[in-house]
């Protein structure tokens, strides 16, 4: 898939072999993170802007992934008490 991308008003052709991900959307996500970052400091050059925005993304992913993990050990220890209630209601094979 090839598609076009528009980040801090420059003009990118992208490819990608995912066909599930938005590249628009994701491209529209970095960009306001960028311009996030300019807003709040001021005046830095592009690749400034584009460092902290990247380690902006990195954290809000990281957060992201920890609370997807507790979520996931909360439902591996929910479905480990629901196999033991089953296993001690079903009759057991002799």
């Amino acid at each position: 898939m090839k598609v076009q991308i528009t980040i801090r008003g420059r003009t990118y052709t992208v490819r990608s072999d995912e066909t599930e991900i938005d590249l628009p959307a994701v491209a529209t996500y970095v960009d306001s993170k960028m311009n996030e970052i300019s807003s709040r400091f001021g005046a830095l050059d592009d690749y400034t802007v584009a460092m902290l925005a990247a380690l902006n993304i990195a954290e809000d992913f990281e957060r992201f992934r920890r609370q997807v993990d507790g979520e996931l050990s909360d439902i591996d220890r929910e479905l480990s008490s629901t196999a033991v209630l089953l296993e001690s209601v079903l009759p057991g094979e002799e």
